[in-house]
């Protein structure tokens, strides 16, 4: 019937299709897998889109991931500043990036300013007593003060702070009395010496502020600069004392007349320890003011674009330069002019707003090394792209770009300077290709042992090979992969695929092919001459040139010849060198061109002395072997006289002096030699002399000795002689009788005493 042959035709047509649908699905799989040619680099693959397709690559076989971009929070912009909950004032506010590496993607960053945005201002003055007619002011522009925030803002409020110096030598008398009043004694009305201090934390209450300032008194210090810093750090990083709120622009304008201590001033008081950007308030006073050295300008800037706050300074017209030059260095400030008694502070503070208020400047936090943002501002204003967009209310292209893969996700910040709005930045890298392969556990292209993936053979454990023709058996892989390194260096040099142990060497661009055991050998990178591979004399051979016969060189660049080579006896270089590219390539030592002179080699009169010894006299350690030892001079004459020059000499074992010449023949080691006849040899000295003389000479010695030695006896003695009289001279002797002594007054004769 006509419904059984219709439904006849549409099965037979169905399984036309579907059978050419196969047939074109594994016809376009075999093509993509085969695509690499054999000896072909596996990075062959990836190409640019045309090259792959001029190369025969099916267009629906290419895998080329695009950037992914999504936005997972992208809440509308704010109009005006809501009662509940805060303002939106930047969109998208979070975002998701998966880039290629090299591949920019770009987005827009769109930023409307609320009308009635919230402001906190916070009025930081210097009171040293140079300050006293600009505080005189203050106390009197309340009103005013309070009156401007009005017109910028309904959510205004306004803080009040004050500073002088650190309270130690050499920035302030440390007499107790000058601490206690620093002013001139004139002044009646003077406040101790401080570093810094906090007054009054944000309010909305003018009379409170009018209050507290009026309660101020100056004060002051030694030297001219002041601790501004150490003022600036503390307002930054103390938020809840000074009341900043989340959801505001927040301000610091101070005023001051003097420049700023920095970092390292504080070594002039014995102060060390580096500023650590914390908090130390201690009954609104800064309590490490004298512990700790001031802050950088980089750290206070650091802070300042931390916590979203914009200071503008109002300084006298002497400090402008030096304060334009520190905002230079501190995003989003400003400089403004102040009077002599600061009476025009309130529209200072006025226009400095608005020109904060009226650009954009749109940066992001900390960034990886491989990661690049840009910014085009897209307003007439806005300048070129860069790292920094400026602009008015309006949006920015930003261009996020990874140069290298990650290995994990980041996650970086961008935003309006000085403001809280933040746009979230999630950023990963595509490095893996995502291929549209089938699911053949045991693929027939790798011959039932692996995997296709991405037109290449993953295979099982136990198979290698480029389509895992090869099993390792019992052999260990990293064995068989050794198999193919030359002396434990690269795998195949890098030129090939090891495959069971064997390497398979790549195909170079000109269309040859690596080639050796360890595909070490190629035949286009030998040395050129002339713009030609050898010349065009030659052939490349792994590296190397073979010549024609006739030609020579490295690059086969010389004819054969050696015209240019021979001296003038007929020789080669002399016989000590041979001759390459009609050039003399002499020995070590020797001198082109003809290799006739070595300079630097150990002259002949010294090494061939003792031949010469033996040869013209039969003497010296060469006498018993002569012909032997000394074969390398080849000719030798005994003669009269030298010829003219100034001849050899060597002295023999007689210590006689012999005078030789010596010519150097062709050959490294070969020479004549004329040897004279006569020796000079030194006269025989008289012994009998020597003698008679050394005899008497030692008796002169002997007897002058013993003279010495009999002088030196003789007047010791007479030095002992001199000194003995000395002491005789000395002594007196008395000729007086002794008082006690009594003579005998009685004599007694003995009478048989007859005198005879």
């Amino acid at each position: 019937s006509f419904e059984i042959f219709l439904f006849s035709v549409l099965c037979l047509s169905g399984l036309f299709i579907g059978g050419a649908f196969i047939l074109f699905f594994y016809t376009s799989l075999f093509h993509s897998q085969n695509f690499i040619k054999p000896g072909e680099q596996e990075a062959a693959r990836c190409d640019t889109w045309a090259q792959l397709i001029e190369r025969g690559c099916m267009e629906e076989d290419i895998t080329s991931p695009k950037n992914d971009f999504s936005s997972s929070k992208n809440i509308s912009l704010s109009n005006t500043a809501l009662d509940k909950g805060e303002p939106i004032q930047l969109r998208p506010q979070e975002v998701n990036l998966k880039l290629r590496p090299g591949l920019p993607h770009t987005f827009t960053l769109d930023f409307q300013r609320v009308e009635g945005y919230p402001v906190d201002l916070y009025y930081l003055m210097d009171l040293s007593y140079s300050m006293e007619d600009d505080l005189r002011s203050i106390k009197t522009l309340g009103n005013e003060l309070f009156n401007a925030l009005q017109g910028i803002t309904k959510k205004g409020q306004i803080g009040f702070g004050s500073f002088v110096d650190k309270t130690v030598l050499p920035f302030t008398n440390t007499n107790p009395e000058k601490l206690n009043k620093p002013c001139a004694e004139t002044e009646m009305y003077c406040q101790p010496a401080f570093g810094y201090r906090h007054v009054l934390s944000m309010t909305e209450n003018k009379a409170e502020f009018e209050r507290e300032v009026n309660k101020q008194r100056i004060s002051g210090n030694l030297d001219s600069p002041e601790g501004t810093l150490d003022a600036i750090m503390q307002a930054a990083v103390c938020g809840e004392r000074i009341g900043w709120r989340n959801s505001s622009t927040r301000l610091i304008v101070l005023t001051t007349d003097d420049g700023f201590h920095m970092a390292g001033d504080g070594k002039l008081a014995g102060i060390l320890e580096p500023n650590d950007e914390r908090c130390y308030m201690d009954n609104n006073l800064y309590s490490k003011s004298n512990e700790m050295d001031y802050p950088s300008v980089g750290q206070v800037a650091n802070q300042l674009e931390k916590n979203n706050i914009q200071p503008i300074f109002a300084v006298t017209k002497n400090m402008e330069k030096v304060y334009r030059e520190l905002s230079k260095r501190i995003p989003k400030s400003e400089v403004g002019v102040l009077s002599a008694d600061s009476h025009n502070v309130v529209e200072l503070i006025k226009n400095a707003y608005n020109r904060l208020s009226s650009k954009v400047t749109v940066t992001h936090d900390a960034l990886p090394d491989n990661v690049r943002v840009t910014y085009t501002p897209l307003c007439p204003e806005g300048g070129p792209s860069g790292d920094k967009g400026v602009c008015n209310n309006v949006s920015f292209n930003v261009t996020v770009t990874a140069d290298e893969c990650m290995q994990s996700e980041i996650s970086f910040l961008i935003g309006p300077l000085g403001m809280k709005d933040k746009l979230k930045v999630s950023l990963s890298t595509l490095c893996k290709c995502e291929c549209d392969d089938p699911v053949t556990v045991d693929s027939p292209y790798c011959n039932g042992k692996g995997q296709v993936n991405c037109g290449m053979c993953s295979c099982k454990a136990g198979f290698v090979g480029q389509k895992c023709e090869c099993s390792i058996g019992e052999k260990d892989e990293s064995s068989l992969r050794a198999a193919c390194r030359k002396d434990n260096g690269t795998e195949c040099e890098g030129r090939g695929d090891c495959v069971c142990g064997i390497c398979q060497c790549y195909t170079l661009p000109g269309g040859s092919t690596y080639y050796g055991t360890n595909c070490e050998c190629e035949n286009e990178s030998c040395e050129k001459f002339q713009n030609k591979l050898c010349g065009g004399n030659g052939k490349c051979r792994c590296k190397n040139c073979e010549c024609k016969p006739g030609y020579e060189g490295t690059a086969c660049q010389c004819k054969k010849s050696d015209e240019q080579c021979r001296t003038p006896s007929g020789s080669v270089c002399s016989g000590r060198g041979t001759c390459k590219c009609n050039q003399c390539k002499c020995m070590e030592g020797y001198q082109r061109p003809y290799c006739l002179t070595c300079p630097a080699c150990q002259t002949t009169c010294i090494t061939k002395g003792k031949c010469i010894e033996c040869l013209g006299f039969q003497t010296g350690p060469f006498s018993k072997n002569c012909s032997q030892a000394c074969t390398s001079i080849s000719e030798f004459k005994m003669v009269e006289t030298l010829p003219p020059g100034k001849p050899c000499d060597v002295r023999d074992v007689e210590s006689c002096r012999v005078f030789f010449a010596i010519k150097q023949l062709d050959g490294e080691d070969n020479y004549t030699a004329q040897i004279l006849k006569t020796r000079e040899c030194p006269k025989l000295p008289n012994i009998y002399a020597i003698i008679g003389g050394s005899i008497v000479g030692v008796t002169v010695i002997g007897i002058l000795i013993l003279l010495f030695i009999k002088v030196l006896f003789t007047l010791q003695d007479l030095k002992e002689y001199r000194k003995f009289m000395n002491e005789a001279q000395k002594t007196r002797w008395s000729e007086n009788k002794n008082p006690i002594f009594q003579e005998a007054t009685t004599t007694v004769a003995n009478p048989t005493f007859s005198g005879e």
